[in-house]
């Protein structure tokens, strides 16, 4: 079919009723649209099947991890422009019956289903979940999810976060330090807040690849349990504890955290975990690291926040991140987040927001991934190399726009005495 992508442009514009904002270049060759914008390559007509059969983000997000659209340009600045075709819409399957009922938007549909050939479905790519929403948050079901998320090769994970191996945002003191420096300064903030020090005990919830326990421990000579569901960072973490000489300070364990019972600690850590809860399981998750503390031991959560919807009976999870990044993840407000700790009995003492440090890290990450592409698809696959480019890219410009947020709070199991043994003064971490 010649002029694909002058078809494609205007039958698309037809259904969505404004000007498409990127240009478009089609398997036959052609190309249409604003010259000098990002380019969304459409390879094949897949790629159309895919957008009629899911509309909206879903049917997106598999054609790209299929392979058959990419863009080429600058990725943030594609992404931008199509946030308000795709994720800003907010337009639901009753929206979507409603538009159909235009003339135009109908003709458009008809248009697409022409071009796009065989009308039977293409199956989702491999990397898919598929979903289940009965049942969420057993612990069956939470270890599978996060095998889905981090069992997905070390090495891999190794070309995106670099030599620190942290999996969440990092404290930048200043833009042009590096990432390693980053995540260090952020670990030492965490640990300052926990005012830890030698003798002391500490449970690291979703400990991740071990570097948390491996700095505290390191220091500020404290002693460490670790908890992973992961096999894989697991043994990865055992082996750097190993390394560094740790063994007789820091332990780590592929254990549920409902299941720790070899409290009390002084302090707990849970960086980057609480989002895997669910609004369903965060009571149980709050009141049983409170259990876990000693008298006047302190918790540092810190967990990405989204937005509070003026009705919260509209919040649904994220299709893509829910179906190829996160399955069974869950964001919550930052206001319920504190509402939930102090239902389970703790002193909320600082918040501190660091949304602004993420959108570095995660550009940072973006950066290490497409530096060493080839390498980063042979080691997991191809698809699963592009749901991290597409996942990583998108949140960085979600936390830059206020999208979405991530939280540093630290709570006291306050004695009945009311003796916080916290600092008079705000931001004093000792």
């Amino acid at each position: 079919m010649a002029e694909a992508a002058l078809r494609l442009k205007g039958l698309m514009e037809q259904l969505l009723g404004v000007p498409l904002p990127v240009r478009i270049r089609a398997w036959d060759g052609s190309q249409a649209g604003p010259p000098g914008a990002p380019t969304l390559v459409v390879r094949n007509r897949r790629a159309v099947r895919r957008l009629l059969w899911k509309p909206g983000e879903l049917g997106l997000a598999r054609a790209w991890v299929a392979g058959d659209l990419d863009i080429e340009g600058d990725l943030y600045a594609a992404l931008e422009l199509l946030a308000g075709l795709v994720w800003e819409r907010g337009e639901d399957a009753r929206g979507l019956v409603e538009s159909l009922r235009d003339p135009d938007v109908r003709a458009g549909a008809r248009g697409l289903v022409k071009i796009a050939g065989l009308p039977l479905p293409p199956a989702p790519p491999v990397e898919e979940v598929r979903r289940r929403r009965a049942h969420l948050h057993t612990k069956r079901t939470d270890k599978r999810a996060i095998s889905h998320h981090y069992d997905v090769g070390n090495d891999f994970y190794e070309i995106v976060l670099g030599p620190s191996m942290v999996y969440s945002c990092a404290y930048w003191e200043a833009p042009d330090a590096t990432l390693e420096e980053a995540q260090r300064d952020k670990l030492d903030l965490v640990c300052r807040k926990l005012g830890l020090r030698p003798g002391l005990r500490l449970l690291d919830v979703g400990c991740g690849w071990g570097s948390m326990a491996i700095h505290a421990a390191r220091e500020y000579g404290v002693t460490v349990v670790g908890v992973t569901l992961s096999q894989e960072q697991a043994a990865y973490a055992r082996k750097r504890v190993a390394g560094e000489g740790l063994t007789d300070k820091v332990e780590i364990r592929v254990q549920d955290y409902r299941d720790v019972a070899d409290g009390p600690f002084d302090a707990v850590s849970s960086i980057g975990m609480a989002e895997h809860v669910g609004s369903e399981r965060y009571l149980e998750y709050a009141t049983h690291l409170h259990r876990l503390l000693k008298p006047g031991g302190r918790l540092l959560n810190h967990q990405i926040a989204r937005r509070p919807h003026r009705d919260e009976t509209t919040y649904s999870v994220d299709e893509f991140i829910d179906a190829y990044v996160f399955p069974d993840g869950e964001l919550a407000p930052l206001g319920t987040t504190v509402t939930q700790l102090e239902r389970a009995g703790f002193e909320v003492r600082d918040v501190e927001s660091i949304r602004e440090h993420y959108a570095l890290t995660l550009r940072r990450w973006v950066a290490r991934l497409e530096a060493d592409w080839s390498r980063a698809m042979k080691l997991t696959s191809p698809g699963r190399a592009r749901v991290w480019r597409l996942y990583m890219a998108a949140s960085a410009l979600a936390f830059e726009r206020n999208r979405i947020g991530v939280n540093q709070v630290l709570a006291v199991r306050t004695p009945e005495s009311g003796g916080s043994a916290m600092p008079l003064r705000s931001r004093v971490w000792v």
